[in-house]
């Protein structure tokens, strides 16, 4: 940091030399030997050029503007001035190998294309020349030139409006200069307008000229007050995302100190969001010494150097080192003022220290451990941590944790040779399936497909999770083509307020309360169908709009609205949980469309017809249920054989319908996997597993502590997807105590009078009780919320949000821990005190 950047002006590299071959939709024509001009040639001849096209036609107007070589081997020469910028001590960005690229649209050959071709020869440009509308957006596709130049005079010969609409669908089309060249009488006529031809995404129109001097000066004004504002804009926008990416905290403020910016390091940090702080005075709630005298510094166009006292969302403060930076224009005074500090990551690594990392400063015998358990170890503070490199540091010491961490110790002393064999050891060890039977070559006959097969067969511990195949949007490779457009579901019959609930479905203090309310306890369909229309899961199922209502209401119809927990509620909540994840930008990058159907389909369905109680007292009670599952798994195996019962029970209801065989095997496999993931007998090994895998071991002298982040071929393989899968819904389902603390309190009081009608009925029937401790007559709310945030939740969701980077979701929980943790003091435990409570701040707004 330490500047502000400055912009090299976009530079033209004049000598490129690139092989084409004459076809239906591109001109092209060799080179004349002695003087540089293009000369007649053969439409099927191939030649060397600077990317222009030309065309026996073309040859009389080029000779008569001959260009010579001396001309022709500098024509970077012929641009306009570009002068380094930059400031002292900054840096500069450069695109001096790039070559201004030109692609001419005109349906025929005459003397406007020529002139324009021509032009571009004279300035160093490279030049296309495309006859056809798929002719110019495959070689826009291919090199997104910066100036597209459409003719527009005959819409039969080449439509250039629709052809401009289509280039503006292109993404790639953001910083590109369209030019619409349209005939002279144009502009005599009374309704001569342009703004019709600049809605439909034209930058400028031109009249066409046959004059080289005039084509020259177009391209040249294009380049000056278009082209290069645009590339300029790139390169911002690139600045940008690396202020937003840099561990610092950066915060840029107007001439007078209002906040205009702040990057996500800052977010995190502070705990304030963009949104808060926007247009507020930086020194209104921030404190600094000497005050007046870093304003007047500043004024100057000075540097300051100094310490500035943050306040934070929680409400303490933290004093930060750092400088601030005036911008201004030579001889004017400063604009902004750009405040840089440095972020507190090495210190919170060592708070941090994990399992494997001894602190000789503690005394012997102390834990060297991050307190797991102790809330105030949680750094929830915001500060951008070094996302999975810090994974290791976790408190899971699952056997095949100690195991690689031996083997790892070992490697230290080893010779090269031993490392390398260790190395596939632990690649090996850290597969998700130790045991899975493989069956070896050597075993059967060669030529005896018999054998193997049966031996195979036998072997197999039946259907591992298939991998959905990677594929992008676009892609409907997998599905029937029935003719499917974007969800549009309707919103007629809803509520103002539903409508303007359901505009912040993405938000993680989404209040589910209110939808149930609103949609008098049918929450399900209406957030469900809200969010797939978002992911457009009925493009990724080939389903229709109706179909996918439908299986929601019938599914929504299954769950029991008797419980007080387990009912659509809740997975409505786990599902708008779940789409906050997709949001975020690692899975994103992870997960295809297909991934965040499946996803959002397994959520909806992790607890259909679930009975109110337990797998263990199904079990103890002999409940069909456990007789039927062998009291394996009883609760996820019926949630994920009802919901696929439920589903292809009536094609009305079918939202799989479209999908191809191997497609619908991988989806039903997936969403089944997911389901099972969410039993908590397994919840520490499927931790494990995630942990292990995703912190990879880095070079004894990397900075971040022995780990790095594993690459996207790590993250993308997908054994690997099928873990952060698993993850996933694991935290959707328990995101209870990372919520706003109302929502946290209503879903702790729901639960837990869940588990006291559990109780009441084992008592009742001289059963075992499952959880003594849930008795609605001496149960502690408050301590039963913390050993659950304790034990399962703390370490689940540290690491979670150094996956995702979601820092929202460890402010939540350390405020939610403290908010439980002085109840418990103050002496509410009972259930009825809890409710009580909760009215209370229902009633008065406060959220503690």
């Amino acid at each position: 940091m330490g500047c502000t950047p400055s912009i090299l002006h976009h530079y033209h590299h004049q000598n490129s030399t690139n092989t084409t071959t004459n076809n239906n939709n591109h001109r092209n024509g060799p080179a004349e030997e002695g003087d540089g001009v293009p000369a007649v040639g053969t439409g099927n001849s191939t030649h060397l050029t600077t990317g222009c096209t030309s065309s026996p036609r073309s040859f009389g107007l080029l000779k008569k503007v001959k260009i010579d070589k001396a001309v022709k081997s500098s024509r970077s020469g012929s641009h306009p001035s570009q002068n380094q910028t930059g400031t002292p001590g900054g840096f500069s960005i450069t695109n001096q190998d790039c070559t201004t690229k030109v692609l001419l649209a005109f349906g025929k050959e005459d003397f406007q294309s020529d002139a324009f071709w021509l032009a571009c020869e004279k300035l160093g440009y490279e030049c296309n020349l495309a006859r056809t509308r798929d002719s110019v957006l495959e070689a826009f596709q291919t090199k997104s030139h910066e100036i597209v130049i459409i003719d527009t005079r005959n819409p039969k010969v080449i439509d250039g409006e629709s052809l401009c609409r289509a280039l503006r669908a292109l993404k790639t089309s953001q910083y590109t200069v369209v030019v619409g060249v349209v005939r002279k009488g144009t502009s005599e006529k009374e309704d001569s307008s342009i703004e019709p031809m600049l809605n439909m995404g034209f930058n400028r129109v031109i009249m066409e000229t046959s004059g080289l001097v005039q084509c020259m000066n177009e391209l040249l004004q294009l380049y000056l007050s278009d082209v290069q504002p645009r590339l300029q804009l790139a390169t911002a926008q690139a600045m940008h995302i690396a202020l937003d990416k840099c561990s610092d905290v950066v915060h840029i403020t107007d001439q007078n100190l209002n906040i205009q910016y702040m990057n996500r390091s800052s977010e995190r940090f502070l705990g304030f969001s963009m949104k808060d702080v926007a247009g507020k005075s930086l020194l209104e709630t921030n404190s600094v010494d000497n005050k007046e005298l870093m304003v007047q510094q500043l004024q100057r166009g000075r540097e300051w150097e100094g310490l500035i006292s943050w306040r934070r969302k929680m409400g303490d403060s933290v004093v930060l080192s750092g400088r601030v930076i005036p911008v201004c224009s030579p001889g004017r005074s400063p604009t902004h003022y750009i405040f840089i500090h440095e972020s507190q990551h090495m210190m919170l690594d060592k708070r941090m220290s994990g399992t494997l990392v001894k602190n000789p400063e503690l005394p012997k015998g102390s834990n060297n451990r991050k307190g797991s358990a102790d809330m105030k170890s949680i750094s929830s503070d915001g500060l951008r941590r070094q996302s999975i490199a810090k994974l290791h540091n976790l408190s899971i010491e699952a056997p095949i944790t100690k195991v690689i961490a031996l083997i790892t110790s070992v490697q230290d002393n080893a010779n090269i040779e031993d490392i390398q064999t260790l190395d596939k050891v632990v690649d090996i060890l850290r597969t998700t399936e130790l045991y899975s039977p493989q069956l070896k070559d050597d075993k059967g006959k060669a030529g005896d497909p018999v054998t193997n097969d049966l031996i195979g067969a036998l072997l197999s511990s039946g259907p591992s999770v298939t991998p959905i195949a990677r594929r992008s949007s676009s892609d409907s490779g997998s599905v029937s083509k029935i003719g499917l457009s974007r969800s549009t579901f309707k919103t007629a019959n809803m509520s103002h307020q539903m409508k303007e609930l359901l505009d912040t479905s993405l938000l993680w203090d989404f209040d589910i309360f209110r939808l149930e309310e609103l949609s008098v306890k049918r929450p399900l369909v209406y957030l469900g169908m809200n969010l797939m229309d978002h992911f457009d899961v009925c493009s990724s199922l080939g389903c229709e709009e109706n179909v996918l209502h439908n299986w929601l209401v019938v599914i929504e119809e299954n769950y029991n609205a008797k419980n007080t927990y387990h009912t659509s509620t809740h997975a409505a909540d786990v599902m708008q949980a779940t789409a906050g994840f997709l949001e975020r930008e690692r899975l994103k990058q992870i997960l295809d469309p297909l991934d965040e159907a499946v996803c959002l389909i397994a959520a909806a369905a992790h607890d259909v017809d679930h009975p109110g109680k337990s797998s263990a007292f199904l079990c103890n009670s002999n409940h069909e249920l456990s007789i039927l599952y062998n009291d394996l798994c009883v609760l996820e195996s019926h949630h994920s054989a009802l919901a696929f019962k439920l589903t292809i029970s009536d094609d009305r209801v079918n939202i799989f319908k479209s999908l191809e065989r191997d497609v619908y095997k991988a989806v039903r496999q997936n969403v089944i996997d997911m389901i099972l993931a969410t039993e908590m007998t397994k919840h520490f090994e499927h931790l494990a597993k995630f942990v292990n895998v995703f912190s990879i071991k880095k070079e004894d002298d990397s900075p971040d502590g022995g780990r790095s982040s594993p690459d996207i071929g790590i993250l993308t393989a997908p054994e690997n997807i099928t873990l952060i899968k698993r993850m996933l819904i694991k935290c959707a389902d328990v995101s209870n105590p990372t919520r706003p603390l109302r929502m946290c309190v209503e879903w702790a009081v729901r639960i837990a009078e869940e588990y006291f009608n559990q109780t009441d009925e084992e008592k009742a029937n001289n059963l075992p009780v499952v959880m003594p401790l849930f008795d609605r007559a001496t149960c502690s709310i408050p301590k039963s919320q913390i050993g659950f945030m304790d034990f399962i939740i703390n370490d689940m969701f540290e690491t979670w949000e150094a996956f995702i980077e979601m820092p929202e979701l460890l402010q939540n929980m350390q405020h939610n821990y403290k908010f439980w943790k002085e109840k418990e003091k103050c002496g509410i435990h009972r259930i009825q005190d809890v409710i009580m409570m909760q009215h209370t701040v229902k009633t008065s707004g406060k959220t503690d």
